[in-house]
């Protein structure tokens, strides 16, 4: 793997070409007023709210509905989201758009709001069974036939990157894992990103969604170049994970710099307008990077840790059943991940500490490259320790005995751990997360 991944550098059959696809995105304070003007722009008569019930009553789902029938828009409005989404609240989201005569969606709210909308907007368009476009091995894999219904995300938290991706995850109940939908055509239509919706969210949410921005940046960035992924054939199934490129590049760069210069910030102040916006607009950043690169192993990981919770309740989230929120699912594994990816390229991860805020005249620039993940990895768990986020899986109630479960949760999400630039399988799981049991 050279530094660049625009080199020659590349495997046999390797892929030549990299996609560039986006949703399209109006970002700035009070967009969220412009969700009437875009639905009708679109040809929506008839529209799906899909929100959650804590949000239902909020400014945000206000402003939108003012906005949608100040242009004319009919709106029914489904207000059950879970948190954290499963087959069956997939499935339940689905009953109400097919009832309810919608020829267009409206997302407003997180990552699960986003990822419930793209799934009742896929299954009432090309209706199927829930399996048929899950990811493989789980599910059967099968191609989305064609476009959706025009759907407009509106996230309400600095996170996720939902907003720009063809990918849908959910909790799949009779296996105790996630597991997910990836494909660009349920990428949203349009995103209208408004950073003002940040000021109200509380700080641990703030600190576990900036998490998942900082890992997606990270993942995406080191993740196995494009020109090492098998060539597509036919060109158009090209995966929206398809690997490092420098475009996703881009993304990661200023993400990052902008997390390790606000992050803490964003996490401490509510009044900290500055902060929290930047945080957002990381968010969008890294969210386009990892639409068309990809995530790897710490969000592969991930889907276990979320999975098989035991009775871990987090502040600042719902306090009716145990939980491990997404960004703090994936962040407890990443720098054990770190330590191991870094000496496939030491230079990637020096440049992603620097970004992260190392300071290279007294770290990085005087280090070898075999301490390019320890300088990464301590960058991630200082800012960890500095926003109380747990420490490693055992914060989120996992210890050694745990280990082999959650590794057999996470085998089978191949889309990610293939994404990796290091061969991912039973025993190296098994080491990273033995390695991702404590952290200090």
């Amino acid at each position: 793997m050279t530094c660049c991944h625009l080199s020659t550098d590349q495997t046999i059959d390797g892929d030549t070409a990299f996609t560039v696809e986006t949703s399209a995105i109006t970002f700035g304070p009070g967009c969220l007023a412009e969700a009437g003007d875009v639905a009708r722009e679109l040809g929506i008569a008839r529209i799906a709210l899909v929100t959650d019930p804590l949000l239902a009553e909020s400014d945000h789902v206000g402003v939108v509905l003012a906005s949608l029938r100040t242009a004319g828009i009919d709106v029914a409005v489904y207000d059950q989201v879970r948190i954290e989404p499963t087959d069956v609240s997939f499935r339940a989201a689905t009953d109400f758009a097919r009832h309810g005569d919608v020829d267009g969606f409206i997302s407003v709210g997180g990552g699960s709001v986003i990822d419930t909308t793209k799934a009742a907007n896929l299954y009432t368009t090309h209706p199927a069974d829930l399996l048929t476009y899950v990811n493989a091995p789980i599910g059967e894999g099968a191609a989305v036939p064609g476009p959706l219904r025009p759907h407009i995300a509106c996230p309400t938290t600095s996170g996720t990157g939902s907003e720009c991706t063809g990918i849908a995850v959910f909790d799949l109940l009779e296996m105790k894992a996630k597991t997910g939908i990836a494909s660009k055509m349920i990428r949203p239509t349009r995103a209208l990103i408004d950073p003002l919706v940040t000021a109200s969210l509380p700080s641990p949410v703030v600190a576990s969604s900036g998490f998942d921005v900082l890992s997606h940046a990270l993942e995406s960035y080191t993740a196995r170049p494009f020109r090492h992924r098998p060539r597509a054939e036919p060109p158009a199934q090209r995966p929206s994970g398809q690997g490092a490129n420098p475009w996703s590049d881009l993304g990661c760069a200023e993400a990052l710099r902008l997390l390790g210069l606000y992050l803490e910030r964003a996490v401490h102040d509510a009044d900290d307008t500055e902060a929290r916006h930047q945080v957002m607009w990381a968010a969008t950043l890294a969210g386009i990077a990892f639409g068309n690169a990809g995530c790897h192993a710490p969000h592969g990981m991930s889907y276990s840790v979320a999975g098989m919770v035991q009775d871990f309740q987090p502040d600042g989230y719902p306090r009716s059943e145990p939980i491990v929120p997404h960004g703090m699912s994936v962040i407890v594994n990443s720098p054990s991940v770190f330590r191991a990816t870094a000496p496939v390229d030491p230079q990637r991860h020096f440049q992603a500490a620097r970004w992260l805020g190392v300071d290279a005249g007294s770290g990085a620039g005087e280090a070898t490259d075999a301490d390019a993940g320890e300088l990464l990895a301590g960058r991630i768990i200082e800012l960890m320790r500095a926003t109380d986020m747990p420490n490693g899986l055992s914060g989120v109630g996992y210890g050694p005995d745990d280990i082999d479960s959650l590794t057999a949760g996470s085998l089978p999400q191949r889309r990610l751990l293939d994404n990796a630039p290091i061969k991912i399988d039973r025993a190296a799981l098994v080491g990273l997360y033995r390695d991702a049991l404590s952290y200090w």
